[in-house]
């Protein structure tokens, strides 16, 4: 499992998005929350959109792994939907806050958490105003809060600054990659392989 976090304008949506696109067998947990939903984003694709009530029965029946408050929404990933891709072989990878982030690495051992910045404070307002989706006053409370979650970056394994996009991706993806041919999981997916090869 891999963990993206990042502030908000710091790209990590569209990096996620394109791993996922040219790297087999990733797929990215699908979080539920009660923001409201964008013109341009669909249920079940982007989010899975739900009520207040809908998400607090969900925590009250321990069904997330992890999940936050962030703007006055709350935002959770479904143990269940996890639990599915992992078990289907697939790695999976979350777009979740460093508070999220944190919830997962106390649950689970096996996780890799990466970091996201952008290349300076400038670049990321330009980037929240270039959404055209928030008001000034909207855009000024992210970018507050944006600089309080660039403080935790220092708790992830990885940091990545995306000012060249491209290079930002090959960079997420060689982290990916990695992690699949570290020695354990190598032994456990190709155990047949391996005795055949190492033992008379």
């Amino acid at each position: 499992m891999f963990i993206v976090s990042a502030p908000s304008g710091a790209g990590k949506t569209s990096l996620v998005r394109r791993a996922i696109e040219e790297l087999q067998d990733l797929t990215v947990a699908v979080s539920h929350t009660t923001r409201a939903q964008r013109p341009a984003e669909q249920d079940g694709l982007d989010y899975h959109f739900v009520s207040r009530d809908a998400f607090e029965q969900m925590i009250d029946s321990d069904q997330f792994l992890e999940y936050a408050q962030v703007f006055g929404n709350y935002y959770g990933t479904s143990m269940g939907a996890v639990n599915n891709a992992l078990g289907n072989g697939q790695d999976v990878i979350l777009e979740i806050d460093w508070q999220g982030a944190a919830q997962v690495r106390q649950k689970l051992s096996d996780v890799v958490s990466i970091f996201i910045l952008p290349p300076s404070r400038a670049t990321l307002i330009e980037r929240l105003r270039g959404r055209g989706q928030d008001a000034d006053d909207v855009i000024e409370r992210r970018t507050t809060e944006a600089v309080a979650e660039m403080q935790q970056y220092h708790h992830a394994d990885y940091l990545i600054i995306n000012d060249d996009f491209d290079e930002a991706l090959a960079e997420l993806k060689s982290v990916v990659l990695s992690h699949r041919v570290l020695k354990t999981r190598q032994a456990h997916r190709h155990a047949g392989l391996i005795t055949s090869l190492t033992h008379d």
